[in-house]
Order: structure tokens, then C-alpha cells, then sequence
């Protein structure tokens, strides 16, 4: 399963019971995308405080050293080049970055855990974690 950057901000936040959600998946694995990544190591560079950004910057490196990466390679691309040109064609695109980790969900035959569930079901074949009950 891949866990959608809005799943790891909630957590930061302790918006989202993210051990809950952990302990319900029964010990299937977890992953990030890398663009999940890049938005999470963007959004430490984006503080000024210095106390929120070393807090911020522990959490989002606590991260990437127990959640694996899985990288954008040409299966992804290929993947997320169909998907862009589907959502477009139906009126329906999504964000740019939301398109990449949908697109990596996809191409690996993941499912997805997010909080963003409105634009992830515009992505026809991704299966959504439920997430709700743990916020």
C-alpha cells in the first residue's frame, strides 16, 4: 500500500491515528512515492521557524528511514502519461503531484491510503485505503 503525503501530514499534525491505521493493515507493507517525498522534504524547507522546521524535519526523516521510496521510473511514467491523458479527456484531471503517486499506486498494483479520497476516485482502478475512522 502506498500512503498519500496527506495520511503523513495528518500524522505529523496528530490528525490521524497513524498506528491505528498501521495495526488495521494486519502487517501489509507500506511505501511512499518519491514525489510523496519531495512534498514532505518541501514542506521543511518551506517553514521559517527554526523549532517547527527541526520538528518538522525529524518527523519527515523518521519518515524516510522506516517508509521505503518507491522511485518514478518508465513504468510509472508510462502509467502516469495514460492517466493525465484519460482525466483530461474526461474534464476530470487531478493535481499534478496527486497524478504521480496515483499513477505509482497503479503501475505497481498498489492501493492507495489518503485523506484526499475526492480527487483520488477520479482515478478509475485505484482501490482507496479507508481512512476516515482514524482521524
Amino acid at each position: 500500500m502506498i500512503l498519500d503525503t496527506s495520511v503523513l501530514v495528518a500524522a505529523e499534525w496528530r490528525r490521524l491515528r497513524f498506528e491505528d491505521l498501521l495495526h488495521a493493515l494486519g502487517g501489509e507493507s507500506v511505501a511512499i512515492a518519491a514525489i510523496t517525498a519531495a512534498e514532505l522534504l518541501h514542506g521543511c524547507h518551506r517553514v521559517t521557524d527554526r523549532s517547527v522546521r527541526a520538528r518538522r524535519s525529524a518527523f519527515v526523516e523518521g519518515v524516510l528511514e522506516a517508509i521505503p521510496v518507491l522511485p518514478y521510473g518508465v513504468p510509472e511514467a508510462r502509467r502516469h502519461a495514460e492517466l493525465w491523458a484519460e482525466l483530461a479527456r474526461e474534464g476530470k484531471l487531478i493535481g499534478p503531484y496527486d497524478l504521480v503517486v496515483g499513477a505509482t499506486a497503479l503501475a505497481r498494483g498498489h492501493s492507495l491510503a489518503t485523506l484526499n479520497r475526492d480527487e483520488f476516485a477520479r482515478i478509475h482502478g485505484l482501490r482507496l485505503v479507508p481512512t476516515e475512522r482514524f482521524q
